[in-house]
């Protein structure tokens, strides 16, 4: 005999469950801290994603930070200098086209690299407030990390 068999720890394994095809609402049963919300993304009728973010401020939805009230540092973090350069670098090997002279160069992220030296990448870095609100910055308006 084993340890599960007399026991009352679960139950009988062999019934079918069926209450799978309906999405879970875990809004309504409770289970999200106050000012959290959660967006089940779909394709092609399938559940593929479930991501949880901030509810909208009460006092309205929030949006974009005006350049002239931005609250952050203008320097650029090492992530986000690692999320731009991959970024960029993928974009480069799906044949984008290239901002600076590659002088014989061919790895995309020492183009990538050599692009953000001279500030020539065109991306924008977005920063999220805890409020919901974010603020957008180009990769030249940033000042970079040594």
């Amino acid at each position: 005999m084993s340890d599960y068999e007399g026991s009352d720890a679960g139950g009988d394994f062999d019934e079918p469950v069926d209450d799978f095809d309906e999405p879970l609402d875990l809004e309504a049963e409770g289970d999200l801290p106050e000012g959290l919300r959660t967006e089940i993304l779909n394709q092609d009728e399938q559940q593929i994603d479930v991501t949880t973010t901030a509810a909208p401020a009460k006092s309205g939805v929030p949006g974009p930070i005006p350049k002239h009230l931005r609250l952050t540092t203008p320097y650029m973090t090492k992530y986000e200098k690692a999320r731009v350069l991959g970024t960029r670098a993928l974009q480069i090997s799906m044949n984008a086209p290239v901002m600076v002279d590659l002088n014989g160069e061919s790895d995309p992220l020492a183009i990538a690299m050599k692009e953000l030296r001279e500030q020539k990448i065109p991306l924008m870095v977005r920063r999220y407030m805890p409020d919901g609100s974010w603020e957008d910055w180009s990769v030249e308006e940033l000042i970079l990390p040594e």
